[in-house]
């Protein structure tokens, strides 16, 4: 196997400066902070609903259509000014939603769905931008590994969630939401002040201009060709002709790109899944083995641990095939299993929480592929070479359609389990899983067959 040229000659960690390392790392802990403010909800979810939701209602409301607007308003812009607005108000919030009105004993459900429907748009500018920074900054050379691991800030941000709400949630769950608020505010200032959008911010080259001059590195993973063979890349401008810097690109223009749709619907069935576990797993503990809410949200943190792990190999895998869609149908069709074994976890913790990161593996790992290294192949493809301002509002309809499934099934796991239980449930899932693999069985296939054509040449010509 012919491994990639950042692998061979080991430029991966040498070709990043001091700014690569701290623009991952606020694009890392910003999101994983409003991932922790959002798992906030989940991991009070028993004392609130015994407060004042009734169970039948008590369900989290994913950013749909906010997702769409905000990737076409990161591409228009400053990331950074969009990124921090997001980031601050989502905490003011959050700190009404769930403290303040706990201070003042008001309680009304309308109130509390327009909350959390605002800062559900609020949160939405969160992806969008981060993935579309990131892809500023490192380019497609080594992108599935740098982003798997990257998009374990989702799962980091459940953990530190969890972490958080149970430390102070003997002192009444309105302090829960307090700190997650505070810390997410905080990390808006330092967003404002501290991160830089793109490397011409600062004089350097861009990633486009970086990779025309790798000799071995230039051939997209994901691009309009149905073969291999009809690449042709051209790194010479004719004499006369002026290079156009492409503009943000139009809604409808960005759905139409290759690829867009399948990965779209793909993870809107794929998000479905691994958002019930975000948003249900504290409460199924509880529910269904009788374990204490703070026993029930430290065990949870075994799902995003397996998420973490999966991203990061899954994500290596596939930049040494340089192939996404393979890896994602092998790990997608071991989820089916996995799902099945941990539907049938007996009352034991330690089992539980090993079949719970395994089954993390296999589900959150595609997804965290997905949404991070994928959304950005899609986002700089060589239909729209030379265009900045495309990344984020072809993440915000992959990540938005995404969103669209994850709400559908807060509404339909509730109503499952209320009138079928917690097996099917499960059955449910495995349903999302295998119609996953339905939608991008057209890529796998394509891709399956170039692989094996490279094989073929490789072994002609040894």
């Amino acid at each position: 196997m012919a491994w990639p040229s950042i692998f061979r000659r080991g430029t991966l960690l040498s070709r990043f400066s001091h700014h690569h390392v701290a623009v991952f790392l606020l694009t890392f802990f910003s999101y994983s902070l409003l991932h922790a403010s959002r798992k906030t909800f989940s991991n009070v979810k028993v004392s609130i609903s015994k407060q004042w939701t009734p169970s039948a209602v008590n369900r989290s409301i994913e950013p749909v259509e906010g997702l769409f607007i905000s990737g076409i308003v990161g591409d228009r812009l400053n990331l950074r000014y969009v990124l921090s607005f997001g980031m601050c108000s989502s905490a003011l919030v959050v700190f009404i939603f769930g403290t303040v009105t706990e201070w003042l004993h008001f309680y009304n459900k309308w109130l509390y769905c327009c909350l959390w429907i605002v800062n559900g748009l609020l949160q939405s500018t969160g992806w969008p931008c981060v993935v579309a920074v990131m892809g500023n900054w490192f380019g497609k050379a080594g992108r599935g590994v740098v982003f798997g691991l990257w998009s374990a800030c989702a799962s980091v941000g459940n953990i530190l969630g969890a972490c958080l709400a149970s430390s102070v949630l003997q002192y009444g769950y309105e302090y829960a939401f307090l700190v997650t608020a505070a810390v997410q505010f905080a990390g808006g200032i330092v967003i404002f002040f501290g991160l830089l959008v793109s490397p011409e911010e600062i004089g350097l080259l861009g990633i486009e201009a970086e990779e025309n001059v790798e000799e071995d590195s230039h051939r997209p993973l994901i691009n309009g060709a149905e073969n291999e063979d009809e690449y042709e890349p051209n790194y010479s401008v004719q004499e006369g002709s002026t290079i156009t810097q492409v503009k943000a690109i139009s809604f409808y223009q960005a759905c139409c790109l290759p690829g867009v749709i399948p990965y779209s619907l793909a993870y809107a069935c794929l998000k479905l899944v691994n958002y019930s576990f975000f948003f249900w797993l504290p409460f199924y503990l509880s529910n269904n083995f009788g374990w204490k809410e703070a026993e029930a949200d430290k065990l949870s943190i075994w799902y995003d641990v397996g998420g973490i792990i999966g991203g990061t190999l899954q994500g290596f895998i596939s930049d040494v095939l340089q192939k996404r869609a393979p890896v994602l149908a092998l790990s997608l069709f071991l989820a089916i299993g996995a799902l099945v074994g941990y539907s049938r976890s007996p009352n034991d913790k330690s089992i539980n929480a090993l079949l719970m990161a395994v089954t993390g593996f296999f589900i959150g790992g595609p997804s965290n592929m997905i949404s991070s290294a994928i959304s950005a192949d899609l986002g700089r493809q060589e239909l729209i070479q030379g265009s900045s301002e495309a990344l984020a509002t072809v993440t915000g309809i992959v990540d938005g359609t995404g969103s669209i499934g994850a709400a559908v099934g807060q509404y339909l796991v509730s109503l499952i389990q209320d009138n079928l239980g917690w097996m099917w449930v499960f059955y449910f899932f495995i349903l999302m899983t295998s119609c996953t693999i339905v939608f991008i069985s057209p890529l796998i296939v394509r891709e399956m067959c170039s692989l094996m054509q490279r094989r073929h040449v490789r072994i002609l010509s040894e």
